[in-house]
């Protein structure tokens, strides 16, 4: 069995992107579910990291406010998990909540 590292990414800059709090409240339940599934079936390598919506970026010698202030769509978590190949990684990320919000998924093996 591998690590894989799932990338979770969407839009949270644009203001017509944002779900409704409603739909953002249903994301959250839906969010909560696939971790426990995950974690009921053996498949998260390590805790789940969610990451602040502030940051900063080294460009250089430069330093820019935000991790994304040349972007709209933004890294806003991201989770390891194992699984035995890329398939049934993407298997597991095709059920991630982020989709249903705009969002993508990056998947990558941990070497």
């Amino acid at each position: 069995m591998s690590e894989f590292i799932l990338i979770f990414r969407r839009d949270y800059k644009t203001a017509d992107a944002q779900p409704s709090p409603e739909k953002l409240q249903e994301s959250l339940k839906q969010w909560q579910e696939w971790f426990t599934s995950l974690a009921e079936n053996d498949m998260l390598a390590r805790p789940v990291q969610r990451l602040d919506a502030v940051g900063k970026l080294i460009k250089g010698s430069t330093i820019v406010e935000g991790p994304y202030t040349e972007v709209k769509e933004s890294i806003g978590g991201l989770v390891i998990i194992k699984a035995n190949d890329y398939d049934e990684a993407v298997e597991i990320a095709e059920s991630c909540p982020v989709l249903a919000l705009g969002g993508n998924v990056e998947i990558r093996q941990g070497l």
